[in-house]
């Protein structure tokens, strides 16, 4: 088996406690975000504040993080969301969780609130609390460059905060690298409340495998099995990027907020033009086949210079949404939300937000500050947003809170045009064309989410028998505007993502774009061999369902989530989409298909009509008794 334990840091006394973790509780939520969502419902006091010291931090990396199995780099992280109030959930790759991993620890459980700004130093199995003074106000680049001078350690691997989360912006991230983020829930805005600038690590503890032959043989067929498939020999060389064009000639993207779903004028803003002008070569995470990273440098202009990684297809679409026109904003309001570390979704979504507002006039230059938001001014206007919602100055600091906040602050009738569910902002898809889509975002955990269901195999027509077989049972429809089968493809893709989230290894490795990826079956294989745990594909699967469910009720724990917040906005059922190909012309939600769906689904995971877990489900499995307080 693994050996890696829990440390519990509470930042207010000192206090450093480390333990085991039981085999018992990896059959049940394997790790990553499993055990996160465990340790979060027995960690965090019902109906704690998420700014107050009561709220934990948690960080894991997933069972087989820092192993031979492929893209075994990802690090989960969890608290109470200061954005949503919901259970707060993030996933960044990059090499920090397997360096964690080599320092002898899974997971670590950090709470209360030090006096003064620090940071955590793990040194293999020691743990040390430092001073961070000296780093507090230096953006996400600087801390790791200090941190490492101070260390006298290049290799060290850290994972911090920017003044996004020192200024308690809500949906501030967590940030390693170049470019990894921790991007959604405000997990950043968490460590900022509690004086946490940075967590560093180093670790040279090694990883014993159970079965070290049959370990590397399978993982080696694994890798083959990956990269024998298009999705990612398209990833090696475009990165997520590569679907695009694909989806904007469609019509299933979201432009200028939420009024046309097809950009006519996109030539320029390709991935192809990407390569031409600004593309230095590729970078991967943590043993990862694929190598998806773009690194790029803007080579003139008032932005030369800049230097990064990425983006990825989210942060091309959402700065797209917002209206810029240019590759040389999306990359420079790109590396701006990494320097700072907030999130990129929710500042293109704002902005874009305020935007339609200001061209329909229900705000003007006098709420704005003077800023003229009319969408020919998108290229200007995006970098000063990023600056002014990071540092709560002007008009952006009326944006740099709740949602909810907002909406206050720009009156009722702004709400209808703000896309967000359960208090975390859509990305920048349009799914009134994709009902799978739409009931993915409508029910997840976490508040709208693109990766905690979404089969994206569902927009590729694959034959019936072929979606009946990968989603283990039927009818399906191949029609991707078809309601049919698709409330199936999302609760078997919620188990699905939530195992691999625990287990630890990357989305582009799931059945997300192609249906040849590694699954449970493989899994259970990798887990054998690597950690030394009999765990059939069958028991993944009840614990993929265990784990949702835990994060389900800690939302229903915490702010009585239940059926009336598992809906789309309200323009979605109203507006139909104006362009694209005529399969996603005219389209938009039919309410009483969707609640057929959300029927279907809540049955399927044993939920009520009101999707609230039953008793019975409960009991089967062995949430009854949550929290349990095991670890």
């Amino acid at each position: 088996m693994l050996e890696a334990k829990v440390a519990y840091i509470d930042l207010t006394t000192g206090k450093i406690t480390q333990r085991p973790i039981p085999d018992t509780l990896r059959r049940l939520y394997v790790g990553g975000r499993g055990l996160n969502a465990y340790l979060l419902y027995n960690h965090v006091p019902p109906g704690t504040d998420p700014l107050d010291p009561d709220n934990v931090v948690v960080l894991g990396g997933g069972l087989l993080c820092g192993t031979p199995a492929p893209s075994s780099g990802r690090c989960h992280l969890g608290t109470k969301s200061p954005l949503t109030g919901l259970i707060g959930s993030t996933n960044m790759g990059g090499f920090f969780a397997p360096e964690l991993a080599f320092a002898g620890f899974h997971h670590l459980v950090i709470s209360g609130r030090a006096e003064r700004p620090v940071y955590i130093y793990i040194n293999n199995d020691e743990i040390e609390i430092k001073d961070g003074t000296h780093l507090w106000g230096k953006d996400t680049f600087e801390t790791q460059k200090l941190i490492r001078e101070e260390l006298k350690n290049e290799e060290v691997k850290i994972l911090c905060i920017g003044q996004g989360g020192e200024n308690l912006v809500r949906f501030a991230c967590v940030r390693t690298g170049l470019k990894n983020a921790g991007g959604r829930t405000g997990v950043g805005c968490v460590m900022g409340s509690k004086n946490l600038k940075a967590i560093a690590v180093s670790g040279n503890r090694g990883l014993k495998l159970a079965d070290p032959e049959r370990a590397l043989d399978y993982c080696y067929q694994l890798r083959k099995q990956i990269m024998s498939t298009k999705l990612a020999n398209a990833l090696a060389v475009d990165g997520t990027m590569f679907i695009w064009n694909i989806t904007n000639t469609t019509g299933l993207l979201r432009l200028r907020n939420f009024q046309e779903n097809r950009l006519e004028d996109w030539e320029e803003l390709t991935v192809d033009k990407l390569h031409e002008n600004y593309k230095l070569g590729m970078a991967g995470c943590f043993n990862c086949p694929i190598s998806c990273r773009t690194k790029f440098e803007i080579r003139s202009g008032p932005y030369a210079g800049i230097i990064g990684e990425g983006p990825e297809y989210n942060t091309q679409m959402s700065f797209i949404n917002a209206g810029a026109t240019s590759w040389d904003t999306i990359l420079y309001c790109q590396y701006l939300c990494d320097k700072y570390g907030i999130d990129v979704t929710e500042v293109a979504n704002r902005t874009a937000w305020v935007m339609e507002l200001y061209q329909r006039g229900l705000i003007d230059s006098q709420i704005t500050g003077g800023l003229v938001l009319d969408w020919d001014k998108a290229n200007e206007i995006l970098p000063l947003m990023v600056e002014q919602m990071c540092f709560k100055k002007d008009f952006g600091a009326l944006l740099s809170g709740t949602v909810w906040e907002a909406i206050d602050a720009l009156g009722k009738e702004s709400e209808y045009y703000l896309m967000h569910v359960k208090g975390m902002s859509n990305i920048a898809s349009d799914e009134r064309a994709t009902p799978s889509l739409a009931l993915g975002i409508a029910t997840a955990t976490r508040g709208s989410d693109h990766l905690a269901s979404r089969p994206a195999i569902d927009l590729m027509h694959l034959p019936e028998e072929v979606l009946e077989e990968l989603y283990e049972g039927g009818p399906m429809s191949s029609d991707f505007t078809s309601y049919v089968g698709k409330s199936r493809m999302i609760w078997w893709s919620e188990r699905c993502y939530a195992v691999g989230d625990s287990v630890g290894t990357c989305k582009t490795t799931f059945p997300f774009f192609s249906p040849h990826m590694p699954k449970f079956e493989e899994w259970s294989q990798l887990i054998k061999y690597i950690a030394g745990l009999d765990i059939s594909p069958d028991e993944l699967r009840l614990a993929g369902e265990r784990i949702y469910t835990l994060e389900r009720m800690f939302n229903y724990r915490e702010k009585g989530i239940t059926r009336k917040d598992d809906y789309l906005p309200e323009r979605y059922y109203r507006e139909e989409t104006k362009g694209g190909l005529p399969i996603s012309k005219g389209k938009k939600i039919d309410r009483k298909k969707f609640d057929q769906m959300l029927d279907e689904y809540y049955a399927l995971h044993g939920w009520d009509k009101n999707g609230v877990p039953t008793k019975e489900t409960l009991e089967k499995l062995g949430l009854d008794k949550e929290p349990s307080h095991l670890l």
